[in-house]
């Protein structure tokens, strides 16, 4: 789960890592009211998760009222990649005297939480390492040790940085891997963290994503989650622990199955055949006749979805459930989408008698191939 800049922020003053004055808004009618406590020059920065926002002009400088608003209007509503931006950072300016990089990452060589540091920064720092990789340092640390005074003694001494720096640069070490491991982080970067010209630290800009596994132990991380603007079929499909994923919006046909896998595997086939997948949804575990029922519900209740491929083989999955759970979705939705079904498991010769008995546009096919081609085959009816 990757966190918008203005919520690793608040994670930053939940730690007290120095950060500058800010404010967010989501309507620039407000902007005179949000900035009054703050001092020009402002920085004002698009909301959007992904990067590139300086390269796309979703970073602007304001030195006055006139420029602010004319950067906010600007900003507001653009397209960053896909992503619209509905909300901005704004942040008074810092007197910079240098520019570095800091990050916690979950290495998965040394399967420990990684330092990296550099003081070249305010750029990708992959590009960093690339050109001149010796200005980038790395330091695995021990989770029974943590971060220690000879950390951030180390760090500073092979950056050639003043060493007059250690007590704050020991304390902001400490604070970010805190906040890296109480908040299951597989990232925590602070880029640029800027020295001031007051020879303070402070971090000007910050990325933070989140393990997706660990999500259930961070309520207000999966309360920000549940903010986002996603698609209703999306957030429904949460509610009972299944991934509806978007395709393509000119699609006419969906695909569920119990694994990503199968998933990917049915609609590369589909593809193949000229033909475009709306969504996708991944059950997860524990394919029970309620819970299918419920998933055919939310994936059909999008008019635009017109047939539906479950794909569902397991070793332990009862067929018998699965079956009851279509005829259970069929019966109490209105209309006759086609349902094409392909199930493996205990109990497949009850399923079959099971789906026999619908009355409803639903078919049994052996295997993905053959799902394919009846969707082919029924094309024109999409």
């Amino acid at each position: 789960m990757d966190l918008m800049e203005y919520k690793a922020r608040e994670l930053f003053e939940r730690y007290e890592i120095p950060v500058m004055k800010g404010v967010v808004i989501e309507d620039v009618s407000s902007l005179q009211e949000k900035t009054s406590g703050l001092a020009f020059p402002l920085v004002v920065k698009a909301q959007v998760q992904t990067g590139g926002r300086g390269k796309a002009g979703g970073v602007k400088t304001a030195d006055g009222p006139g420029e602010l608003n004319e950067a906010a209007g600007s900003i507001m509503g653009m397209n960053i990649k896909g992503y619209t931006v509905k909300k901005l950072l704004l942040v008074e300016k810092a007197e910079i005297e240098k520019e570095c990089y800091l990050s916690i990452t979950l290495d998965r060589m040394t399967k420990m939480p990684m330092i990296i540091f550099s003081t070249s920064g305010g750029v990708d720092i992959e590009e960093t390492a690339r050109i001149t990789p010796e200005k980038v340092l790395k330091y695995a640390v021990d989770p029974l040790v943590g971060v220690r005074d000879y950390t951030a003694r180390y760090l500073l001494s092979k950056s050639g940085l003043d060493m007059s720096l250690l007590g704050l640069f020991f304390d902001l070490l400490k604070k970010l891997y805190g906040m890296f491991c109480e908040y299951d982080c597989m990232l925590a970067e602070i880029n640029p963290l800027a020295i001031s010209r007051d020879n303070r630290l402070i971090a000007l800009d910050g990325k933070v994503s989140v393990d997706d596994s660990a999500l259930y132990r961070q309520p207000d991380i999966l309360a920000f989650r549940d903010s986002l603007q996603e698609e209703e079929l999306v957030l429904e499909a949460r509610k009972f622990n299944f991934l509806y994923i978007p395709c393509d919006a000119e699609g006419h046909i969906a695909v569920m199955s119990n694994g990503s896998g199968m998933i990917m595997s049915c609609i590369d086939l589909i593809s193949k055949q000229g033909m475009k997948v709306r969504a996708g949804l991944d059950l997860g575990g524990g394919a029970t006749a309620d819970r299918i029922k419920e998933a055919i519900r939310i994936v059909l209740s999008n008019e635009e979805t017109k047939a539906l491929f479950i794909n569902i083989f397991g070793g332990i999955t009862r067929c018998d459930e699965v079956a009851g759970g279509v005829k259970l979705a069929v019966e109490s939705m209105p209309g006759n989408k086609l349902v094409i079904v392909r199930f493996e498991g205990t109990n497949k010769e009850k399923g079959l008698q099971i789906l026999s008995e619908i009355k409803g546009n639903v078919v049994y096919v052996n295997g993905l191939q053959d799902g394919v081609r009846e969707l082919y085959e029924r094309r024109e009816q999409m």
